[in-house]
């Protein structure tokens, strides 16, 4: 009961310190107690963590919490980026500003994770963890004033399965989740690129005629945000795609259908002529791929964008799904079903070497019924097994070369 009064205390004092670095110290302490406590407790100090922090961001010192709003620069919530270099992935944690000045959403680059971000994750004991000071050091060289439960959701995925799956029901209740203000004069118009994207991640349709009627509440996420946090966005909800989905989904979201006046160009894209299908793609592609609006706040390249690449494997190394639904799960029942196993190598032995095995000759053992071949077998076999005094290879020779005499003779 001490423990846990003296772990409120510096949840309260962790709070209110305006030093980031004060405040990780306060965390560690309150992570180390945590672990001599009951599970109970160390979910109940973690939940009152949060809710003094969403107290003191809600009605404390304002410059300090949330993001900050001023004449130049607008602050959004970080993001981390997922890059693949040489076959590997890299992460990156940045952060979108927008520049009234330009009009247009930014990303700048605020802390290089590399190839193992779990590597800043640190396990003091039972149920605990916390970010190393690495990170809150650099975000700080950087200017950035965040949130704890902001961070920690940046490298939730990165935690151990089993803690997360403990802390998941209590984690991060006490965050102040941002809104989105009306006529905000920040907000972006989106794109209809990205819309398409959304609503077949959201419903796997090909036929997109109702996007237009949708309301704006299914694309928020998309909302204030630089173009490549949506991108990034897009490119983890991609993942959950099955491969014979892939063509079919950049098929949607380039609209490739409106080339066509078939009717079955909304539903069966693998009717149309692939000839002119492809040539569409490109045509699309190279659009997009120069379309300076689209790509505010990048830099202008004459190469193919990275971001535009997998759209182009997509649709060229994959094929159109050509099964019904039926068929595809038919073929997964019966292949999780099969028990086939590879049969074991045969040995070959010599004519030669079998008749010195059994003592015989050649023309008497082509003359043996297999009556009296067995009969010889177990002669042997008695002679060189291993409990008898034999050696095990050529107890496991006679079995070999009796089963090659059975086969010649059936």
């Amino acid at each position: 009961m001490i423990l846990s009064g003296i772990i409120q205390c510096f949840c309260i004092l962790g709070c209110n310190l305006k030093s980031t670095q004060l405040q990780i110290s306060c965390y560690h302490l309150i992570f180390w107690g945590a672990t001599y406590e009951s599970t109970f407790n160390i979910f109940r100090s973690y939940y009152l963590i949060l809710s003094y922090s969403f107290f003191y961001e809600s009605f404390g010192d304002l410059n300090h919490g949330w993001r900050k709003v001023n004449d130049t620069v607008r602050h959004e919530k970080m993001y981390l980026a997922e890059y693949t270099i040489m076959g590997r992935k890299k992460y990156i944690i940045r952060e979108s500003l927008y520049d009234p000045d330009t009009n247009c959403w930014h990303s700048r680059d605020l802390v290089n994770l590399g190839r193992a971000p779990w590597d800043y994750i640190e396990y003091p004991g039972g149920n605990a963890f916390y970010i190393h000071e690495t990170v809150s050091e650099q975000l700080a060289i950087a200017g950035v004033d965040y949130d704890m439960c902001e961070l920690e959701e940046l490298f939730w995925r990165f935690i151990k399965k089993d803690i997360r799956q403990k802390i998941e029901p209590f984690y991060c209740r006490g965050r102040r989740s941002w809104k989105r203000k009306k006529n905000d004069p920040a907000e972006q118009q989106i794109q209809v690129f990205d819309r398409r994207r959304m609503y077949y991640l959201r419903c796997g349709d090909v036929d997109q005629r109702k996007i237009g009627i949708l309301p704006l509440r299914h694309f928020t996420p998309l909302l204030n945000k630089s173009r490549d946090e949506i991108e990034q966005y897009l490119m983890q909800l991609e993942k959950n795609l099955q491969p014979r989905e892939y063509k079919s989904y950049v098929y949607a979201i380039f609209n490739l259908q409106r080339y066509f006046k078939a009717s079955a160009a909304r539903i069966i894209p693998q009717a149309l002529d692939q000839d002119d299908l492809d040539r569409y793609f490109i045509k699309d592609l190279c659009r997009l791929q120069g379309d300076e609006f689209f790509w505010a706040g990048f830099h202008n390249t004459d190469e193919l964008h990275e971001y535009l690449v997998r759209y182009a494997v997509m649709f060229f190394d994959y094929d159109f799904d050509g099964g019904s639904a039926w068929e595809d799960y038919l073929h997964n029942f019966i292949n999780s079903r099969r028990f086939y196993r590879a049969p074991p190598p045969q040995i070959k032995i010599s004519a030669t070497e079998i008749a010195e095995i059994f003592g015989v000759t050649e023309a008497n053992l082509k003359a043996m019924k297999k009556s009296e071949l067995t009969k010889l077998f177990r002669q042997k076999a008695h002679e060189f097994h291993p409990d008898k005094g034999g050696e095990h290879d050529s107890f496991v020779r006679l079995a070999e070369a009796y089963k090659m005499l059975l086969r010649k003779k059936s």
